[in-house]
């Protein structure tokens, strides 16, 4: 018996070794979130001097940039490997799509473009780190921001047991590097080449969906953003003085396709769909906004973003919903489902139950979202000018200011009686109280 005892502790020492060596001779594999900036290149060279062996990830999200570039760049920095994932596709049609059928904005402008990708980028990453065996995953978010919430929560749960390494909240990095000088010195030491940016002193962040510029002069709310700043879209008084009108079809809520006759083309593919807005949007000088936001954590952020292809589809799908929509489920989805799913994406809480729950009402709510948008795009402007669906519940009759159209006035009678039965006895209730007619104060609240 003690043999056996004895032979079972030689063993799992045994077996102990290797990895107490592995644990001097490399810290561990990590997958980092490389945006091939001064930032992540810095990571990335610092990862290593940390002891790592770093693998670099980048995403394809419908950002124009030189992913071939990015990948030399990373392997010469010191990446053992580079990985290029394109999540077009899954981007649109499983967050962008079903944001758009529920109307989602955050604090009635943000339109949540960067929140949308964080999603389909974590997955990407978590595909890769398993398939490499990967101990960690990295990030270069900023301790401040909203980013490092939604990539972690994501990676969370997505792989629960997953170790996160977060640069811009351990000590002895952000006191190596207090600012862009440190950085810029380091990646000299290093050899990593970096563009110089003095000239546009603000971070930008670009997908399919939008693009973000925060941080350097922006951080004075009250600085007009220069006008080369704006990377997506032409000014809208630059813009052309004619305006192109298009036409929109949905289905269940859905763009299945876009007609554009000045060029005599249609778009009907999720991704062409797209692009071919964002085109016309660019084109027409749609979709830019200038606002000061709530970060989820806790502090106030400046931002200016450019939406062109989500501002048009947006204002399509709204306009559709008031000719197609019954008028509960849509307070019920404007009132709940738009609001909350809207917070669950910027806050990072996309891999919970609650987004699960809240989701699921979407295409319920969309069923008889079908039909068909006219619109003039016009100098940052999207005028619709008409709409047809052949579920749509408006009755022209019905409605009709010359014709009764099966409506009989004299019910309204009754409805009225019925609605102001509550509103009287609040009237009665204040004049007695103030022992005669109601004053104005008490209607419309005391004006001191």
């Amino acid at each position: 018996m003690l043999s056996v005892i004895l032979a079972l502790l030689v063993s799992r020492t045994r077996s102990s070794v290797p990895d107490m060596r592995s644990a001097m001779d490399n810290a561990g594999r990590v997958l980092l979130a490389y945006s091939g900036g001064l930032d992540t290149s810095c990571i990335l060279a610092w990862l290593i001097d940390q002891g790592y062996e770093v693998y670099a990830f980048m995403a394809d999200v419908g950002q124009e940039e030189d992913f071939e570039a990015a990948r030399v760049k990373a392997l010469k920095v010191g990446a053992k490997k580079f990985f290029l994932k394109d999540l077009k596709r899954e981007f649109v049609t499983e967050l962008i799509y079903p944001a758009v059928q529920a109307n989602c904005i955050y604090e009635n402008v943000y339109l949540l473009g960067t929140s949308l990708a964080r999603p389909v980028i974590a997955r990407g990453m978590i595909e890769v780190a398993d398939q490499e065996g990967c101990d960690f995953v990295s990030h270069g978010c900023t301790g401040k921001g909203n980013d490092q919430v939604r990539f972690e929560l994501a990676f969370y749960g997505l792989k629960p047991d997953i170790k996160v390494i977060a640069p811009w909240r351990i000590p002895e990095f952000y006191n190596r590097f207090p600012g862009r000088q440190a950085l810029l010195q380091y990646a000299t030491e290093k050899s990593i080449p970096v563009v110089q940016t003095a000239s546009k002193p603000w971070s930008t962040d670009e997908n399919l969906f939008h693009i973000s510029y925060e941080a350097g002069i922006l951080e004075d709310p009250n600085t007009t953003p220069p006008a080369d700043m704006w990377k997506l879209t032409t000014a809208p008084e630059d813009a052309p003085t004619t305006p192109e009108r298009i036409a929109i079809e949905f289905k269940a809520g859905l763009p299945i396709k876009v007609a554009v006759p000045a060029d005599a083309k249609e778009y009907t593919d999720a991704v062409e769909i797209f692009l071919a807005l964002n085109a016309l949007g660019r084109k027409h000088g749609i979709g830019r906004i200038d606002i000061v936001e709530n970060r989820f954590i806790g502090v106030k952020s400046r931002g200016c973003y450019e939406s062109p292809g989500a501002t048009i589809l947006r204002a399509a799908h709204v306009d559709l919903e008031g000719l197609t929509l019954d008028r509960n489920v849509r307070a019920l989805r404007d009132q709940f489902t738009t609001v909350a799913f809207s917070r669950i994406l910027y806050n990072g809480h996309f891999f919970t139950p609650e987004r699960e729950f809240v989701t699921s009402a979407i295409p319920t709510s969309q069923r008889t979202v079908n039909g068909l948008v006219k619109l003039k795009l016009y100098k940052g402007n999207v005028v619709v000018e008409g709409r047809e669906s052949e579920e749509g519940l408006y009755d022209s009759q019905q409605s009709s200011m010359d014709e009764l159209g099966g409506f009989e006035p004299t019910d309204a009678t009754g409805f009225i009686e019925i609605e102001s039965i509550r509103i009287k006895k609040w009237a009665q209730a204040n004049i007695r109280k103030g022992q005669g007619s109601v004053d104005a104060d008490q209607v419309y609240g005391s004006r001191a």
